[in-house]
């Protein structure tokens, strides 16, 4: 069941949107080479427990996983795509990192992701990091009231298709609320003017996912959760959370 949203509950979801803004800003700024990433999982927590907020992530156990997720971000680096495990592995000179992160306060959910690369950038991964982000900003600008969710998955997909990127089948978006996943869902590809209609109060978890190699095509790592490329090739995954209203698109998780 979807669920529309009051303008008091937006107001709500922003607060929770500011400590996830704020979480992915200090992990962005703590990676470096050396760091390893469950380093990075605890600069998160720690503004997580300074802003009285808790973990959607942490303890989350949905039906596909072995075991409960361990930490409060998703650190996944390379080839990994989303639901990176944060381990002991030590950040190298132009890794490409992408960093999920969630936040409850008072009830509600903000959920927001950030790539970027460490030391050393390739540019061919500044090219799809920039992609990921155009391609955000394109589906945000369709989250309007009066058009459909093919509108947004649309809009992805012609700035991930055009520059020869793969989009993950069967990986996109969600609604979001008092639960971290609720519907609708949000697809990285659509038809325009299919789909599920926007409406004020609507709040979607848009997060395009990028390829390098251009396959669509992904498997799950040995720890149940992590996803990767089949060819090896990096991946790239910006995310927001962003509110539909009659006055436009409202960006939940900025600072």
């Amino acid at each position: 069941m979807v669920e529309i949203k009051t303008d008091a509950a937006l107001d709500a979801m922003r607060e929770a949107g500011r400590v996830v803004a704020e979480a992915l800003d200090t992990v962005r700024g703590a990676a470096a080479v050396g760091v390893r990433l469950r380093e990075l999982d605890e600069a998160a927590r720690t503004v997580l427990r300074e802003a009285g907020a808790d973990s959607p992530f942490l303890g989350y156990r949905p039906d596909f996983a072995p075991v409960p997720f361990p930490a409060v971000i998703c650190a996944s680096v390379n080839d990994a795509i989303v639901h990176g495990i944060p381990d002991g592995y030590r950040l190298r000179d132009g890794d490409l990192v992408s960093i999920d992160c969630g936040a409850v306060v008072d009830g509600w959910v903000g959920d927001a992701a950030v790539s970027f690369t460490v030391g050393t950038p390739r540019p061919e991964d500044q090219r799809l990091i920039e992609a990921t982000e155009r391609a955000l900003a394109a589906a945000v600008e369709a989250a309007v009231v009066g058009a459909r969710m093919g509108d947004i998955g649309h809009a992805i997909a012609s700035v991930g298709r055009a520059a020869g990127y793969g989009i993950p089948a069967d990986f996109g978006g969600h609604g979001i609320g008092r639960r971290m996943h609720e519907d609708p869902p949000v697809p990285n590809e659509g038809r325009p003017g299919r789909g599920f209609p926007l409406r004020h109060g609507l709040v979607l978890a848009i997060e395009p996912m990028f390829l390098a190699g251009g396959s669509d095509d992904y498997l799950t790592d040995h720890d149940g959760w992590t996803l990767r490329t089949t060819d090896g090739a990096r991946a790239a995954h910006s995310e927001h959370t962003v509110a539909v209203t009659e006055d436009g698109p409202r960006v939940l998780t900025v600072r």
